[in-house]
């Protein structure tokens, strides 16, 4: 099952961590992924070095936890030396945060603040890989 994933994080030169918002916190899923790279951490501490990392979050309140939970994603990209992106200042200062309205997909597709931060992160994170990692 992480067989994949760690071929795909080992691989990569940048990593994309989304989640929903439960409770102020990324989801259950991506925390037991999250841990689970312990195992390749404890193999090779700079397995991470110089990745680049972007965080995307969806909550079903606009102030729903978003930016606590990005701080948990980037936590994990500082610890492991991931350097975390966001889109920059006025607008996506940690990353993408969105707003479902707590109607899922429908919500999400109506935050047009929220998909303007995923612009601007995702492009940041384009342009980062374009420029540094080719």
């Amino acid at each position: 099952d992480m067989d994949e994933i760690y071929k795909a994080l080992k691989e990569a030169d940048g990593i994309i961590m989304a989640s929903p918002i439960h409770f102020g916190s990324i989801s259950a899923q991506l925390k037991a992924v999250i841990d689970r790279c312990q195992a390749m951490i404890m193999e090779d501490l700079d397995i991470f070095k110089n990745k680049v990392g972007i965080s995307i979050v969806v909550g079903g309140d606009r102030s729903g936890g978003q930016e606590l939970a990005i701080q948990q994603i980037n936590t994990f990209y500082l610890l492991n030396k991931i350097i975390p992106l966001s889109g920059g200042s006025f607008g996506a200062n940690l990353g993408a945060c969105l707003w479902s309205q707590d109607d899922g997909a429908e919500g999400v597709k109506e935050d047009e603040y929220g998909l303007k931060t995923l612009d601007m992160t995702i492009s940041h994170f384009k342009e980062f890989l374009l420029e540094f990692k080719t």
